[in-house]
């Protein structure tokens, strides 16, 4: 067997969890159903809740029934994120200030998702692409007839619960000017991939859902 003899393989599946060592002294280590990992929330205080967040001091309790807290987590709207692509292959970006570091970044466009006129919550795929065009839109001017949806993964597992739809749109063209919130104030930009490549390297690339959009759409067109 190839690599460390001794370290943990995963033979598990979807719901089951199993480890085992590939070793003369050991095997079966562990296994456990999804349910049987679960923690209980035992007490919820819901400390800010508004339009924007609901904000949350949850205590849990074990699956060994032991109790911890306080853990705090958070919802917000779901958000789709484009990567967008001219026909000459060059990459869509915005820049706009970002107060959680405060700094401006260099981004790919994003935006939450409206869906069924609820705050927080599920949404489906065609929620989220009728938001990424939107977005792609209003934040760029620019429109494509050619998505791909790349992956749909949980923003922040461990302490947030709404999702990221990722999109790759392709030959991009030039449709209007810009349409932004009243809160939004960003420009758009356009980058080549080696321009994008050598932000990622030197961490000028700060958006790390961004990063990871950026990686699966080469993935996925090989040539861009």
């Amino acid at each position: 067997m190839d690599g460390n003899p001794n370290l943990p393989v995963w033979t598990g599946g979807p719901g089951r969890s199993c480890l085992k060592r590939e070793s003369a002294d050991w095997r079966i280590i562990a296994v456990r159903t999804d349910q049987e990992l679960a923690w209980e929330p035992v007490s919820v205080e819901h400390i800010v809740r508004d339009e924007w967040i609901d904000f949350r001091k949850v205590r849990y309790r074990y699956p060994d029934g032991r109790e911890f807290g306080p853990f705090y987590q958070y919802s917000r709207k779901s958000y789709s994120v484009i990567v967008p692509v001219l026909p000459d292959g060059r990459f869509l970006c915005v820049r706009q200030f970002r107060q959680g570091i405060g700094e401006t970044t260099t981004e790919f466009p994003a935006g939450g998702i409206e869906a069924d006129g609820s705050e927080y919550g599920q949404v489906t795929r065609e929620d989220a692409l009728a938001a990424a065009k939107r977005e792609l839109k209003e934040e760029t001017g620019y429109e494509s007839d050619e998505w791909t949806h790349l992956i749909t993964i949980p923003s922040n597992a461990t302490i947030a619960d709404n999702y990221a739809h990722v999109f790759l749109a392709r030959n991009c063209r030039k449709v209007s000017g810009l349409h932004l919130d009243v809160t939004e104030d960003l420009e758009p930009v356009i980058v080549t991939k080696e321009e994008i490549e050598t932000m990622i390297s030197e961490g000028r690339f700060q958006q790390m859902g961004h990063v990871m959009a950026y990686l699966l759409a080469v993935r996925k067109a090989g040539s861009l």
